[in-house]
């Protein structure tokens, strides 16, 4: 288990490492100036260029990348300093670190947390900007893959139990509906019917926080009604997916011969159904949670900009359209670890559900 981890881990800096690298190079191929973003198109070359040297946009794009993933690892060279800190250059402030060995007399290894450096736009640290957003963010993804986990598990057991009856066409007509059906276009239609048009009804606002802030940005209450319709749009494409997983998975388990010997013990059939057979039938479900999990963390970017969800999906676009690369590569990477953490813990868990299941 131990092994299984420590490899895990390794392989997962390989990727994200890849992913820093593609989204730097398409950064730097695609056209575009965040100095000239940040002044206007009427602002004179001078200027552009003084915006351009401070945010080091000047220098040759191998020593950018290479500063850039040295503030990003962990583990990273610097000169060597007398306090037990490290010293961000652009922003003038130290943060904690140690010391791991010294190179000659002037360099040194250190070990600290990564810094992200600061948002070309709003001058922000971007871990702080991440540290606002990513809380709205998981919420709304938690909420949105419990709520197609409980009812599609629900929901595909009363498939299986009643095959080829109403009820299971009816719901695999649904699951095959809702996954043709895209994100971002789910929640134009979500939005429009359940806010615009039944809004009278319902009562449900077409865009807004969890968080109400008054003029002064000061927090007022929680709307938990402003979470709703994300959490529908997003759940909608993993519920109709578990749906068919955990009908098909029943099928296939309750047609086991322990099944039948279960029955014919006389156990009750809910006994038979959730203690026995349900069990061994959620070992794709769990496994389907994870990748469905990552990619409502990316489906979300879609989500939360039609909602104005404050998350980090509505943060990623709104520094896309400023050309604001730090802030991007900051929460493209922390997706990154959190979608590499959930499929690391998914293995363990489906491990401990299934005996047969080895790590190594």
């Amino acid at each position: 288990m131990v092994k299984y981890i420590l490899r895990k881990l390794v392989y997962s800096i390989f990727i994200l490492w890849g992913v820093l690298t593609l989204i730097f190079m398409l950064f730097n191929v695609l056209p575009g100036d965040p100095a000239r973003m940040m002044l206007g198109q009427r602002a004179d070359s001078a200027s552009i260029a003084a915006i351009r040297q401070d945010l080091g946009l000047n220098r040759p794009l191998w020593l950018q990348y290479t500063k850039y993933i040295n503030d990003v690892s962990p583990i990273s060279f610097h000169e060597t300093i007398n306090k037990k800190s490290y010293f961000y250059i652009d922003t003038k402030v130290y943060a904690p670190c140690v010391t791991l060995s010294k190179i000659g007399s002037h360099r040194s290894v250190l070990l600290k947390f990564p810094y992200l450096r600061r948002s070309y736009q709003s001058k922000k640290n971007v871990s702080d900007i991440i540290r606002e957003t990513l809380p709205n963010t998981l919420i709304l993804a938690v909420a949105a893959i419990a709520f197609a986990t409980v009812l599609g598990i629900l929901l595909g057991i009363l498939a299986a139990l009643y095959k080829d009856s109403w009820y299971d066409r009816v719901f695999l007509v649904v699951s095959t509906l809702g996954m043709s059906l895209p994100s971002f276009f789910a929640a134009i239609l979500i939005g429009w019917f359940f806010a615009f048009v039944l809004g009278p009804v319902t009562g449900l606002n077409l865009t807004g926080n969890l968080v109400v802030l008054d003029d002064l940005g000061q927090s007022l209450h929680y709307e938990w009604k402003n979470l709703i319709l994300p959490t529908f749009t997003l759940g909608i494409r993993p519920l109709s997916v578990f749906i068919q997983l955990t009908r098909n998975s029943m099928l296939e388990v309750l047609s086991q011969d322990y099944i039948r010997t279960a029955r014919a013990k006389g156990l009750s059939e809910t006994s038979v159904i959730f203690k026995h057979a349900l069990k061994n039938a959620l070992n794709p479900v769990i496994t389907a949670i994870s990748g469905w999990f990552a990619s409502l963390m990316a489906g979300v970017v879609f989500v939360e900009y039609i909602f104005a969800w404050k998350g980090l999906g509505y943060i990623i676009v709104d520094a896309l359209n400023n050309y604001d690369l730090p802030l991007v590569l900051g929460c493209v990477l922390t997706i990154s670890v959190i979608f590499v953490i959930i499929n690391l813990l998914v293995d363990i868990i489906y491990s401990l559900l299934d005996p047969r299941v080895r790590l190594y």
